[in-house]
């Protein structure tokens, strides 16, 4: 008898238990009361993409000094141009193409100016993005 006491109170205690651990007050549905206000969840920024996205990724490489190529008659980049770019600027480290081939991206910690960059320019139209 003392035995079956025992072991319906465990079950309550087990019930108990559970019943207390399934209600997570984080998961019910309420609907705010007239003097209170709902609050607004912000929607996450846009991902970047194409040129930003990539230029984030060059920047994030921590390098000094981040550059954009592109042809003067922006047609996309052939593989003439990307080995022209490779032998005449060999310090840089990262090379990233993007918008649809017409643009790379060089991040370096070697200042081209004191390199091959003039040459480069007769070439490609150079942009410094190094700060921006």
């Amino acid at each position: 008898m003392l035995q079956k006491s025992l072991l319906k109170r465990v079950i309550l205690l087990v019930a108990v238990a559970l019943s207390l651990t399934a209600c997570d007050s984080k998961t019910t549905n309420t609907v705010p009361a007239a003097n209170e206000s709902a609050t607004t969840q912000s929607s996450p920024l846009p991902a970047k993409t194409g040129f930003e996205a990539d230029l984030d990724y060059i920047r994030k490489g921590g390098y000094t000094y981040i550059w954009v190529f592109s042809r003067k008659d922006g047609t996309p980049l052939d593989k003439e141009d990307a080995a022209f770019l490779r032998s005449n600027a060999p310090q840089v480290v990262d090379w990233v193409t993007t918008d649809e081939g017409r643009k790379v991206i060089a991040g370096t910690n070697f200042n081209l100016a004191e390199g091959n960059l003039g040459l480069i320019k007769k070439r490609f139209t150079a942009e410094d993005y190094t700060g921006r």
